[in-house]
């Protein structure tokens, strides 16, 4: 069964945040949820992850799924260097060997190779986020949330971490539920798009990119087509 969201309501005391979300992701694929800021997406991603309870409606399909979380903010440990950040992920999940093996790779995938043994103080803020994209790509997930994880940067650097996502991506092919209210974003990243209304979130429209990745680029013609189908509904009343 694909996961899947029915009928998901949740407020907050009195305030309703989600007002009957019905949501069927693509197993195996990049689904964007896109909405304004304050709609309730990053509730909607701990709802998905089991981190809060519904007040009505349910999950379904993700008994047993093993989950994974990027966030805007790298979250990295100080202390420790770029390769033991990555590594923290799977302490006690394996052999200290096993955890090297599976991180070498991801960090060079990112970029970070050469800054494997460096701590987050001498990164930049770009390599200081692709190194969360290699932490949470290292824990062996079914399912991948990413909260905003692009939008902390500069365009130059965001378009950097969306391509170093997408490799890591198509190395393991995840489950991704990503958030977001960058509509660039949706148009280059999703493989299935959810718009949601302002709050109390509801599914305005729901559908698949349908654009070949081939063809994904920044300004080509088939992304600036999808991103104005996307600009039409997110700014639709």
């Amino acid at each position: 069964m694909s996961p899947s969201l029915k009928s998901l309501r949740f407020a907050y005391g009195g305030l309703s945040v989600l007002d009957g979300i019905d949501m069927d992701f693509l197993e195996g694929g990049i689904n964007v949820i896109l909405g304004p800021s304050g709609c309730g997406k990053t509730t909607l991603l701990n709802l998905v992850a089991g981190l809060l309870a519904q007040d009505e409606g349910r999950r379904e399909g993700f008994e047993g799924q093993v989950f994974s979380y990027a966030f805007q903010e790298p979250r990295l440990l100080p202390w420790l260097t770029a390769r033991a950040n990555a590594a923290f992920a799977l302490s006690g999940l394996m052999p200290a060997a096993d955890a090297e093996a599976r991180i070498g790779p991801l960090l060079a995938a990112a970029g970070l190779a050469e800054a494997a043994d460096q701590r987050p103080e001498a990164l930049s803020g770009g390599m200081k986020q692709r190194l969360s994209l290699v932490r949470a790509f290292a824990y062996p997930a079914d399912v991948l949330l990413l909260d905003e994880a692009f939008t902390a940067v500069d365009l130059r650097t965001r378009i950097d971490l969306m391509d170093v996502f997408l490799r890591l991506w198509a190395a393991a092919r995840p489950t991704v539920i990503s958030v977001t209210h960058d509509v660039e974003e949706a148009a280059y990243l999703a493989d299935r798009v959810f718009i949601l209304s302002s709050r109390p979130a509801r599914v305005k429209e729901a559908f698949d990119i349908g654009v070949a990745r081939a063809q994904r680029s920044l300004g080509s013609a088939a992304t600036m087509e999808a991103e104005a189908r996307l600009y039409r509904l997110v700014l639709a009343p």
